[in-house]
């Protein structure tokens, strides 16, 4: 078939039109943002993008349009498709069409750490030769793609809360019919679709709803909000985390790069890897059920994860300028900023200073649902600098006067590198979140650095 994909650079829709060439369809595809890794990543596999969502693309007409939940009724493109009537797909609904209805598919949902959790789970898989497929939302760090069709039973998923499309507002996970369910976590978020937690919880539960008897569901113990979820009914057999009597961890280094894993109060194996944090230990655990529920020992299981890398952002060492460090990350909910500066804490100690820089961008931060929340989250930094984006509603200012360490604000980016850059101190080291580019302020940060250090030795 012709396939053109609406809204082919994000993430999901790149690795959608990876899958879909693997399938031998010849596939083209549009955004109004064509920018790098995603453009490069698809240029390299011979898929022609287009900019802009011009209706001459569709001329001649292809034989299938997947169109992203990015799209919206008023795009050109969309509807030249609904006025000449050429068939339209979701992308869930095409994946699961075309690729998982066959297979064994094990999902990791939830609010927080799904894309680190699923791409251990898949790297366990591949180091056991599994030739797993798997579609995950961000590349993961042993792997140069997002996406992979595989070749075996298995295909990991990373698997969304989000809605499908314009046309399906069910939760992407729906489409995906897991008989391996990860659910991490769950908190209220995603504010422009969802009112309130009931109807997250709502959709999880349709989710379970969907796991077949003799599949199997992961969960952590004590997250009250997911415990809901699964007392409204659950069919299939049910393992927990972070439990004294099935599966446990226990730290065996205080950053927890180092731990034990234990089930029914015995040590099983031991996991000792390149992640920090006690969320991630949490996160590994749940991997290692997962793996073990597909027939991988959990020694071998812990022996591959010594040669885990996550995905870029997930406190990823950006760069360096003598003693200072900089640290990037995708935080952008409170309870991962909490838990993002607890495991850099951890990693660092207490004797470093540590700066907390964050831009308030999601959907969610721009509503101001947890807004209450963010000061307390940044509470184990020394000190905390807020970007102002033009598009937020309200003023961090508002935070920054909660915040109990020195905090500031401002709506200039380059001012705030410059504030920045003046409070540094020797073996400082700075924490950059946001779940976009933040204005390249990392690279502007480091080269400030530089400069500063180059006008002293002069």
């Amino acid at each position: 078939m012709r396939i053109h994909i609406l809204g082919i650079c994000g993430t999901f829709m790149a690795g959608i039109a990876l899958i879909a060439r693997s399938l031998g369809h010849k596939v083209t595809g549009s955004d109004k943002n064509v920018y790098p890794p995603m453009s490069t990543l698809l240029e390299k596999e011979h898929i022609k993008i287009i900019e802009g969502y011009d209706p001459s693309q569709l001329d001649p007409a292809p034989d299938l349009v997947i169109i992203g939940n990015a799209m919206s009724r008023g795009n050109p493109c969309v509807e030249y498709i609904l006025n000449n009537n050429i068939p339209y797909i979701s992308a869930p609904q095409w994946l699961h069409d075309n690729v998982l209805k066959d297979r064994w598919v094990i999902a990791v949902a939830g609010t927080h750490g799904k894309t680190t959790t699923a791409g251990m789970v898949n790297w366990i898989l591949e180091q056991a030769n599994y030739q797993q497929g798997f579609m995950i939302g961000g590349v993961p760090g042993n792997f140069e793609v997002s996406a992979r069709l595989g070749e075996g039973n298995f295909f990991v998923i990373e698997a969304d809360e989000y809605d499908s499309a314009f046309f399906d507002k069910r939760s992407k996970f729906m489409h995906y019919c897991p008989k391996t369910l990860i659910l991490n976590n769950l908190e209220y978020d995603h504010a422009d679709i969802f009112d309130d937690l009931v109807s997250i919880q709502k959709q999880f539960h349709h989710l379970v709803r969907l796991v077949p008897s003799k599949g199997l569901i992961i969960s952590p113990q004590d997250d009250v909000n997911l415990k809901q979820v699964l007392a409204k009914g659950c069919w299939s057999e049910q393992i927990q985390t972070e439990s004294a009597t099935g599966w446990d961890a226990k730290k065996l280094s205080n950053d927890a790069s180092n731990f034990s894993v234990i089930l029914d109060g015995t040590v099983v194996g031991e996991v000792k890897y390149q992640l920090v944090g006690e969320h991630n230990m949490h996160n590994t655990l749940m991997a290692i059920a997962a793996a073990r529920n597909v027939g991988i020992p959990i020694e071998d299981a812990c022996k591959a994860l010594a040669t885990f890398n996550n995905a870029k952002r997930r406190l990823e060492l950006y760069g360096q300028v003598d003693s200072v460090q900089l640290y990037d990350d995708f935080a952008h909910h409170p309870t991962a900023i909490l838990a993002t500066l607890e495991a850099l804490r951890s990693k660092v100690g207490a004797n470093r200073r540590i700066l907390a820089v964050l831009e308030p961008r999601s959907n969610t931060m721009k509503l101001g649902v947890c807004k209450d929340e963010i000061a307390p989250s940044l509470g184990r930094a020394d000190e905390v600098f807020i970007y102002q984006p033009e598009q937020l509603p309200w003023l961090v200012s508002d935070v920054v006067d909660e915040c109990i360490q020195p905090a500031y604000w401002s709506s200039d980016l380059d001012l705030l590198v410059e504030m920045i850059t003046k409070n540094i101190k020797s073996n400082d080291v700075i924490l950059v979140m946001s779940n976009g580019g933040f204005g390249g302020i990392h690279q502007k940060i480091i080269d400030k650095l530089i400069k500063d250090k180059e006008k002293k030795t002069q």
